[in-house]
């Protein structure tokens, strides 16, 4: 299994940016698929972002489509979200999550597909 721990969260005025990091560690990071989820307060997990192995492959939710940008670099073990004009409702605890095994342009929308999730990382934005 693969450890994922999630930093960068914080407090942020409306408008403002913010970079989530997820480290990796543990057994083989190869051909491991990765994404972003987000919990907001009573509401169910949802999707944000999602990036294949190679990184050759991104998707998003139609909500941060041009705001958010997913990368990884592999040498690190660590994939980030770059987070830019951010808004209230993008108030959650944000999880990153992976899952192995996969060919290397494949990239993994469905929660249910991922087998590793970190403990998340709150971010907050004040209107």
């Amino acid at each position: 299994q693969v450890q994922l721990e999630e930093s960068g969260g914080g407090l942020v005025q409306a408008g403002g940016s913010l970079r989530l990091s997820c480290a990796a560690s543990g057994r083989t990071f190869s051909n491991y698929a990765m994404g972003w989820f987000r919990q907001a307060p009573e509401k169910e997990r949802e999707f944000v972002a999602s990036i294949s192995w190679n990184g050759a492959t991104t998707r998003y939710a139609d909500v941060v489509k041009g705001r958010f940008t997913i990368s990884r670099d592999n040498a690190k073990t660590t994939m980030y979200l770059q987070m830019n004009s951010l808004k209230p409702e993008d108030t959650a605890i944000y999880y990153c999550a992976g899952v192995g095994g996969l060919p290397g342009g494949t990239s993994v929308q469905a929660m249910g597909q991922y087998d590793d999730w970190g403990q998340g990382t709150q971010v907050t934005v004040s209107s």
